[in-house]
């Protein structure tokens, strides 16, 4: 089995569409206008091979640690983190790491959605791990 899709409900589409843009380097593959064949207006998203879609909604109330995590090389981090700044999107302090589990970035997306940007990958976690 391996992930279909991830979907985000969002109060601006165009809003969200930036941040996905910008951050995440998405590309948009679909937007069904005025027509809907699911609950909202909705549009598709390629971020990395993955399929992002997003529905016209309500914000999310209330935040959590729920959050979506996005693989990016080491080097592009400071570059994402100067987009979700020049978004004015509200950074998290970064949580204590160990050596080898790779590094972070936490931020809140336009509907109060947790997204991480993380240079780490499961086999080198694991591999630290067992290291103990």
């Amino acid at each position: 089995m391996t992930l279909s899709h991830i979907t985000f409900i969002s109060a601006d589409l165009d809003r969200m569409e930036e941040m996905l843009i910008r951050v995440l380097k998405a590309r948009k593959v679909y937007e069904s206008g005025a027509t809907k064949f699911s609950l909202s207006r909705e549009r598709f998203y390629d971020v990395g091979g993955v399929w992002v879609a997003v529905m016209a909604g309500e914000a999310l109330k209330e935040r959590s640690y729920n959050h979506v995590a996005f693989y990016v090389d080491e080097e592009e981090l400071e570059e994402r983190l100067a987009e979700i700044a020049a978004l004015g999107l509200e950074v998290m302090p970064g949580r204590a790491r160990v050596r080898g589990e790779g590094h972070s970035i936490y931020f809140y997306g336009p509907d109060g959605h947790l997204i991480e940007l993380h240079s780490g990958t499961l086999e080198a976690r694991l591999e630290r791990y067992r290291e103990g």
